[in-house]
């Protein structure tokens, strides 16, 4: 609507319109994400019926999902929060963790309906048994984001709403599955259905596939050392892959749009630019996926780009036409243009890598220094093209340089010396005019033929006495030399920045101009960022505290639910370093060089914050599995089973919720490995993150937990055997007066025992 104001009030002859609107992208994001979150129901429904095999056992698990969310949305009204990408994003991945709860819940009142009980009685039951690990898997999941909620800068801007969203999802959750979800098993489900119809066929063949883990598990307990050996080799593994993997600040988003920068010779115009500009366009309406292209050109600096059209309409990303559009640029002479896809995040600069180096000497040192660092750069391979640095000493200037002996022999007047030059060359506003009801700007300047040189300065006059004019040439020369363009300050600093796109990960890039800075700069250099590499080097730092802090809190949140300071290190000893292992498979196979095609392009990330975010997840996601098997280990310990025997039997109870939660996770968080088009990237980080770190970790707890359980845990039954014998019996119940015991004074004297 503005913009159609703007078109009705323009001159005859000139048009307006939108060159490049970045909502495009965004409201595509934000379709793409409702589309995931349609696919993740449907798919998460469709698991859940395949493990239950009846829709009335389904119910209680999707009745989960809606309350949830309508819960969540909530809380974000509460809080102030918006629905955006992030937030929708944190919906799509609580529809896997809603249901979790919801389904242990149901599959713990299927068992005790399967052994004989009537239906509310199965129902109270069920939900009794599962009101502490339920507390601790709401808990523990809830307590991941608080590091992440309560970080500051990019992250903490980026994923506040995001961590809270979850949290309020997750929690609303566990309050469904320990009141509404019992309720509706004790109205929808009867004992002997699930021996009938589907429902039966899936139990059969889920008895016989429990038969079979028991028989493996019951193995590698009578190996224990071999599977410590295992355990501690996959752990340590976590480490040199976390190191190798690609680190970046956010991975690169298909925005449909290619921006290119132009160097231009220092002292190039207008009208010298734009036919270069021109040549440029041509390149990129040689592309039939161009939609549209714009130029903006100026001396200082020109930039221009295409637009692509529709995600839907084009079948490549545009990363693919990164390359092309730059060979078709390199072929014009004259100037340099370098093609690049626009930051994921906010805050970026024109380029990923923006270096800088700053010191109190002069600048033409500080630009030598880093010259030799972007020629080693070059000869490394580091940045796709040349990168270009900031600071240039090339600018020609020609000063005006006043005899003031002669100007006081001629009588002349210096202020009205400088009035007249700055009237002839300043290009300087000095009123308005009206024409037709439209104001416009006066600026005297002479005409552009008689000032395209410097010589031909000294063919104008200024005025003298008696409003005579005077040559300029009389009383001043022309001095010409070469100045710096610009120069640049850095935290009160002089500096020289150098910019450019990385050819591998943006971490690796820096890494390697820190090294080489370190080895050549002399005492007293310093080194700075801004743009996308600050916000790496200071986003990238906080990641380990925050993942450190998030074990921290789950490990004191299990301690207090267990009582007990040996079982939170059973379940986060027995499944986060192999979840770890599973979702960094992922990042560490991920080709460095983006140019080189691989076979594990469409399935492997980079070490990002989003995928960052994903593994202090995963550490919530994960422990709910060892949270339910060393519940009812203990529980069974203390109805009087050995230890081998009652982590043996938790196990295999509880290895269809567990299996259960982790495949309505896994599916429920699927689609977002297999999204393309815009806001992609982002979501398969996360997504594979997740969903690799949930298949393997699972796998691995599955036999790893009951190791270690044997290894650390305590023998509750001998708790439970010294408590019950504490306890008065039957018999001393009922004795009656003529044989109760009695009492003497014991050998010291200072109390009573029974005699």
């Amino acid at each position: 609507a503005e913009l159609d104001l703007i078109k009705h009030d323009l001159p005859t002859g000139m048009v307006a319109g939108v060159a490049y609107d970045a909502t495009a992208y965004i409201n595509d994001a934000m379709h793409e994400v409702f589309k995931t979150l349609v696919e993740t129901l449907c798919i998460v429904m469709l698991v859940i019926f395949l493990f239950l095999g009846s829709w009335r056992s389904v119910l209680a698990p999707i009745v989960a999902i809606p309350v949830s969310l309508i819960g969540a949305v909530f809380l974000m009204q509460v809080f102030g929060f918006t629905l955006n990408l992030l937030t929708l994003l944190a919906i799509v991945l609580s529809v896997g963790l809603v249901v979790d709860d919801a389904i242990v819940v149901v599959e713990n009142v299927e068992r005790h309906l399967r052994e004989g009980m009537r239906g509310i009685q199965a129902a109270l039951q069920g939900a009794r048994e599962l009101v502490t690990p339920i507390i601790a898997m709401t808990i523990t999941l809830a307590a991941v984001y608080v590091p992440i909620g309560l970080q500051g800068g990019l992250t903490g801007a980026l994923f506040r709403e995001f961590a809270l969203t979850l949290a309020g999802a997750v929690c609303i959750s566990g309050i469904v599955a320990l009141t509404l979800s019992p309720m509706i098993c004790s109205k929808l489900l009867h004992r002997g259905d699930a021996d009938k119809g589907f429902s039966g066929v899936i139990n059969r063949n889920f008895d016989r596939f429990r038969n079979a883990y028991g028989r493996l598990l019951d193995r590698t307990l009578q190996v224990r050392p071999a599977v410590y050996v295992v355990w501690v080799g996959l752990a340590l593994l976590t480490i040199p892959m976390f190191k190798m993997s690609k680190h970046e600040l956010a991975p690169v988003e298909d925005q449909g749009v290619i921006f290119g920068f132009i160097d231009s010779p220092a002292n190039a115009t207008v009208d010298q630019l734009q036919p270069y500009a021109d040549a440029a366009g041509k390149v990129f309406h040689s592309f039939p996926e161009t939609n549209f292209s714009f130029q903006i050109t100026s001396p200082d600096e020109s930039f221009g780009g295409m637009v692509l059209k529709p995600w839907g309409v084009r079948k490549q990303p545009t990363s693919a036409f990164v390359g092309p559009v730059m060979m078709g640029l390199m072929q014009i002479p004259g100037i340099e243009m370098f093609p690049i896809m626009p930051p994921a995040l906010p805050g970026g600069g024109f380029m990923p890598v923006e270096f800088y180096i700053c010191s109190t000497a002069e600048p033409e040192r500080i630009l030598e220094l880093a010259e030799q660092l972007k020629m080693r750069a070059m000869q490394a391979g580091v940045f796709r093209f040349p990168p270009p640095i900031d600071t240039k000493i090339d600018q020609p200037e020609s000063q005006i340089v006043i005899d003031h002996d002669k100007v006081a022999m001629l009588g002349l007047d210096m202020k009205q010396i400088g009035a007249d030059l700055s009237a002839m060359v300043g290009g300087n506003f000095v009123n308005w005019f009206n024409i037709s009801g439209r104001s416009y700007r006066v600026i005297p300047q002479v005409q552009r033929v008689d000032r395209l040189n410097p010589s031909q300065l000294e063919n104008m006059y200024v005025t003298g006495p008696n409003n005579q004019l005077v040559p300029l040439s009389t009383i001043a020369t022309i001095q010409n030399r070469t100045v710096p363009r610009s120069l640049s300050r850095m935290q009160q600093l002089n500096a020289v920045r150098i910019m450019g796109v990385p050819t591998g990960g943006l971490d690796a890039a820096l890494k390697f101009l820190e090294d080489e800075a370190a080895r050549t700069l002399p005492k007293g250099y310093l080194i700075d960022y801004t743009g996308e590499s600050r916000q790496l080097r200071a986003e990238g730092n906080k990641f380990l505290p925050a993942f450190a802090l998030a074990i921290v809190m789950i490990f004191l949140v299990l301690a207090a639910q267990f009582n007990s300071f040996r079982d939170p290190f059973i379940i986060l000893l027995g499944s986060v370093p192999l979840a770890l292992f599973g979702a960094l498979l992922f990042t560490f196979l991920k080709m460095p060089n983006p140019n080189v095609t691989f076979f594990t392009d469409k399935w492997t990330t980079t070490l990002n914050i989003y995928s960052q975010v994903g593994l202090v997840t995963l550490v919530g996601l994960i422990s709910r599995n060892g949270i339910l098997i060393v519940q009812f280990a203990n529980e069974l310990q203390r109805q009087g089973r050995a230890k081998l025997t009652a982590i043996a039997e938790a196990a295999r109870t509880r290895l269809r919720p567990v299996l259960m939660t982790s495949i309505a996770t896994i599916a429920g968080h699927f689609p977002l490995t297999l999204v393309s088009g815009p806001g992609a990237a982002a979501r398969n980080s996360i997504g594979l993150v997740l969903v690799g770190g949930m298949s393997i970790g699972t796998i691995f707890t599955l036999f790893i937990v009951p190791s270690l359980y044997m290894l650390l845990a305590k023998e509750h039954h001998e708790k439970s055997l010294a408590e019950a014998e504490e306890e008065p019996t039957a018999e001393d119940i009922d004795l009656t007066p003529e044989y109760a015991p009695a009492l003497v004074p014991d050998a010291n004297g200072n109390g009573w025992k029974k005699g």
